[in-house]
């Protein structure tokens, strides 16, 4: 699978919202795209990954 354009290696199928919790992400404060499609938070629980996937993480941060 790819995440941001690195590859990864699954051990197992996850959903989107143990991978983000798996790898240290804070949920809300985050966009997902996988396959081309932007995931609603409220689907990151039914979404499974696959070594097929490719998926982009966006992180939101405050600044000035």
């Amino acid at each position: 699978m790819q995440v941001n354009g690195e590859q990864v290696t699954l051990e197992a199928p996850v959903s989107v919202a143990e991978y983000l919790d798996a790898h240290g992400y804070r949920a809300g404060r985050v966009a997902i795209e996988l396959n081309g499609e932007i995931i609603p938070r409220e689907r990151r629980e039914e979404t499974m990954l696959d070594d097929q996937c490719v998926m982009e993480i966006v992180q939101f941060v405050q600044g000035g």
